[in-house]
């Protein structure tokens, strides 16, 4: 393997994880949620709460880190840190601690999402200002008044687009969101659990915004995740198996927009996305290739989301995505199982925390639906205007 100068290569692991239940109603401020999370994470980690004395939170996050760092009572918070945009956060959060640890600023980082994305702030209904949620400079007075005020109205030009390139159809995309209803349903932790789904329920399901069904949104979610990551070294004292953390990438396109999501339909190109460097920066990071990937976990705020990373990290061509899915590649068993847990589709919508989560279940072979001596793990974070992305794997490989 040929790696690109990469001083965290294998520095550092996840030791700790720890989620509430993902629900409709949790019934708790989100600054519980958090706790709940958090005082889990350390328990599977087997430090005491008082060890964390570093924390990284999403800069979308209600719960301020002084606020949870008062309420799990750490006597020696060294850092904290804010990390955007938006979904694009999570592997960027990890990245985060790995740095904080390497720097000698901490030594036990927590990173955590919390979220009542249900009966909180609903991110996908959308308010005009707020559903873009970068305020001045974000260029949205040019799409609200044209009706532009949801994610989904976005990704579905977006999924219109692939079509028209590359004759992408509604079937397509229902392979993918049927692949992430089947490993729901093993899990018994999902939202979607005990509720499978066809082709023809699927087809059946509400048209929300032309082409993308009920199906090919996320579902919203109440509930909180959380990591506990720190050195390598000191990982292997601890009684959890690390997921080294191989490498962490983060990446934006030329001409990067303001904002959240909106301004990238201005893009001369629709189709590919930041994805697509981050990936090639993750790999060489890594010294690997798509081929050495056993399992992904991609980012799933739709069908469409998906789609666009299947090609942009690799594992077929531009435009093949729809077809690849199809080919039953992306379930248990094919060339590149994806979502193993459920995803966003169907387990829930932590902002793309709980895909790290079931990254770590993979790598320890606690899955639900476990791949089959999987070595190797893909996360990858949300679109469109920066993402970032890390590998994990069971040992250093």
């Amino acid at each position: 393997m040929v790696v690109a100068n990469n001083p965290h290569l294998n520095a550092c692991a996840i030791v700790g994880i720890g989620a509430t239940e993902f629900s409709r109603n949790s019934g708790r401020s989100e600054l519980t949620l958090a706790t709940e999370a958090a005082v889990a994470a350390a328990a599977d980690a087997g430090v005491a709460v008082s060890d964390i004395d570093g924390m990284v939170r999403c800069d979308m996050d209600f719960v301020q880190h002084n606020a949870l760092a008062d309420a799990l009572g750490l006597p020696n918070l060294s850092f904290w840190s804010d990390v955007g945009v938006g979904g694009g956060a999570p592997a960027a959060m990890v990245g985060q601690a790995v740095a904080a640890i390497m720097s000698g600023q901490a030594s036990t980082v927590l990173v955590y999402r919390a979220l009542n994305g249900r009966t909180g702030a609903r991110y996908g209904q959308g308010d005009g200002q707020g559903a873009e949620g970068g305020g001045g400079g974000s260029y949205l007075e040019y799409f609200s008044p044209y009706g532009l005020n949801t994610p989904g109205q976005m990704w579905s030009m977006l999924a219109r687009r692939h079509m028209v390139e590359f004759g992408t159809t509604s079937e397509h995309l229902a392979h993918i969101a049927m692949t992430c209803r089947e490993n729901a349903n093993a899990n018994p932790l999902a939202q979607m659990h005990g509720r499978p789904m066809t082709m023809d329920d699927y087809l059946a399901s509400p048209m929300l915004t032309d082409p993308l069904r009920l199906f090919d949104y996320c579902i919203e979610t109440d509930g909180a995740v959380a990591l506990i990551v720190t050195s390598l070294e000191r990982a292997r004292d601890l009684p959890q198996p690390p997921a080294v953390i191989r490498a962490v990438a983060q990446g934006v396109q030329a001409g990067m927009q303001p904002g959240i999501a909106f301004p990238s339909m201005m893009r001369a190109s629709l189709t590919t996305m930041p994805s697509a460097p981050t990936a090639a920066r993750l790999y060489a990071r890594a010294g690997m290739t798509p081929a050495d990937i056993d399992v992904a976990q991609f980012y799933d705020c739709f069908t469409m989301t998906a789609l666009i990373q299947l090609e942009d990290y690799g594992f077929c061509a531009k435009g093949e995505g729809g077809p690849f899915a199809a080919s039953g590649a992306i379930r248990r068993g094919g060339s590149i199982p994806i979502n193993t847990a459920g995803g966003h589709l169907s387990e829930g919508y932590l902002h793309g925390v709980n895909h790290i989560l079931e990254g770590v279940r993979q790598i320890r072979g606690t899955s639900t639906s476990q791949v089959e001596g999987a070595e190797v793990s893909l996360v990858t974070s949300g679109l469109p205007i920066a993402t970032s992305a890390m590998i994990l794997t069971k040992g250093v490989l």
